[in-house]
């Protein structure tokens, strides 16, 4: 169980400096293109592979962009984070664009299209049934 508990702090450490990193420490104009937020980080139980997931806030076609821009630094960036953490060796970084943010917005947009149709609907039906009487 310690060694979960390791691999979930190391974690924890990598997304904070991860997050200083997008924002001070890439000078790649292409990651800054669009808004980067990390959305979660694993890490194998040996600490030697680490995905990064991130949702970007852009236009579409820029995302591809960002994320080119992302996987050219990778190198640098796990230079930075074996320096930060002091850890025997720096885990392999990976970044995987996620989509849950984006998906979440649709069906909370498509909720309050479906809610503004439902209040209209019983707003027409509650003056038919005042004509009837």
């Amino acid at each position: 169980m310690a060694q979960g508990r390791r691999v979930a702090k190391v974690a924890a450490l990598i997304r904070k400096e991860m997050s200083q990193l997008l924002m001070n420490g890439i000078r790649d104009d292409r990651v800054h293109l669009g808004m980067v937020t990390i959305t979660d980080v694993e890490v194998s139980g040996d600490l030697q592979h680490c995905k990064i997931f991130v949702s970007i806030y852009t236009e579409d076609d820029q995302k591809a962009v960002v994320m080119e821009g992302l996987q050219a630094a990778c190198g640098f960036l796990r230079g930075q984070l074996g320096r930060k953490l002091q850890l025997r060796r720096a885990p392999e970084i990976s970044f995987y664009l996620d989509r849950g943010i984006e998906k979440g917005a649709a069906v909370l947009t498509v909720l309050e299209r479906l809610e503004k149709e439902r209040k209209l609907t019983g707003d027409f039906l509650k003056s038919e049934a005042d004509q009837d009487l």
